[in-house]
């Protein structure tokens, strides 16, 4: 089975691929400062810094060979320009300077992957196969169908949190992962799939690498999934925190 370990205390995972080590983010969201200012009026500092020192930081501490975003490296819908562009400038050329990098296509990202297409390799929205056992997709359409060959597919899109309550009723949100056996028939449109007995792929839902860009409550009843095919492609699986907490089935935390 591929082995894709989460980096303890971190919204990263390292996948192996035969041949390449892979360190997988999802969801960075450069420029998020920027968007908020134009889509909101809301003024925050730039975290732009941290987050790609960090990012470069988990390449070299994780020896990666390199390094794959699981959708929406961009925050804003639509050709990079201005703050933005040069955010992400900056960060892709930071990242490349050390090992490749591979965008999968999120709902963000059209005008990404084309403005920096000499920097990156690109995999489209349907997602794509690493290394014969790992798979990618960003999540915000449905995927093709050769994902489901893989022993494991790894997705991004949904920013899975949970909201965790103490004993006199306080309460915080945590980013978290989502992890359990995947559901071929609900995991491609129209049930497109090929009967896989007993053994389905894993599937694997990053928490979103940018901690200002909010997401799914995965455990409070009324909340909507953002992926066409969550929840049922994921019927049963468990949620953990960021350090490795495991907190059981994610929809009874």
């Amino acid at each position: 089975m591929a082995r894709v370990e989460p980096v303890v205390g971190e919204p990263a995972a390292v996948a192996d691929l035969g041949g390449e080590r892979a360190l997988l983010v999802a969801d960075v969201h450069a420029g998020i400062e920027v968007g908020l200012r134009y889509e909101r009026g809301v003024e925050l500092d730039s975290r732009a810094d941290a987050r790609r020192e960090r990012l470069c930081d988990l390449v070299a501490e994780t020896d990666a060979d390199r390094l794959v975003v699981l959708g929406d490296l961009a925050h804003r819908i639509g050709a990079p320009d201005g703050d933005e562009r040069d955010e992400l400038e900056t960060l892709i050329t930071a990242v490349t300077d050390r090992v490749p990098m591979t965008l999968v296509e999120g709902n963000h990202d059209a005008g990404v992957a084309e403005a920096f297409s000499d920097d990156l390799d690109v995999i489209g929205a349907g997602g794509g196969v690493l290394g014969d056992t790992v798979a990618v997709c960003h999540g915000h359409t449905w995927p093709d169908l050769e994902l489901l060959d893989a022993d494991v597919v790894c997705m991004g899109h949904e920013h899975p949190q949970v909201r965790l309550e103490d004993a006199v009723g306080g309460s915080r949100v945590e980013r978290a992962w989502l992890r359990g056996a995947l559901d071929p028939a609900a995991f491609v449109e129209d049930g497109g799939y090929k009967e896989y007995g007993a053994d389905p792929p894993e599937l694997v839902v990053f928490p979103a690498f940018n901690e200002r860009s909010g997401g799914t409550w995965v455990n409070v009843e009324g909340q909507s999934f953002l992926a066409p095919f969550l929840p049922a492609a994921l019927p049963t699986g468990d949620a953990y925190l960021l350090d490795g907490t495991r907190l059981g089935e994610y929809r009874r935390v």
